[in-house]
């Protein structure tokens, strides 16, 4: 119960902070793209490899706070549904080029910096 506890409280915090970056999203100026999910789902792919660096590292982190950071925090902070949501929509209105370049972006940049996030955790 109390791991349980440890991720709904990390997952509402994800959530939150993904609901205040994401709305970027309502910004038509900034991009033809969604850029505020893209920039979550990025950030996240970096705080979870980072995390996985320092807990493969480390005793720093506790059971209790990788559930609440790791499952909790990133699992919330980080959306594939919206993801996939922004495509469709993308596709329905016939901007196929913004959509290839959003699959594309996401699917990279996001190894890029869990691999990034991992590889700082060993310098720390």
């Amino acid at each position: 119960m109390k791991t349980a506890l440890f991720i709904g409280l990390g997952g509402f915090a994800g959530s939150i902070a993904r609901y205040y970056i994401s709305k970027i999203n309502l910004i038509p100026a900034l991009s033809t793209i969604p850029l505020g999910t893209l920039l979550v789902n990025i950030a996240g792919s970096f705080l979870l490899g980072l995390l996985t660096g320092i807990a493969d590292r480390s005793l720093l982190l506790s059971v209790e706070w990788r559930m609440f950071l790791m499952v909790g925090f990133c699992g919330g902070f980080t959306t594939f549904s919206t993801y996939a949501s922004e495509n469709l929509l993308m596709m329905r209105n016939g901007n196929f080029q913004g959509m290839f370049l959003y699959t594309a972006l996401s699917v990279f940049l996001a190894f890029l910096f869990v691999y990034l996030g991992y590889n700082l955790s060993k310098l720390l």
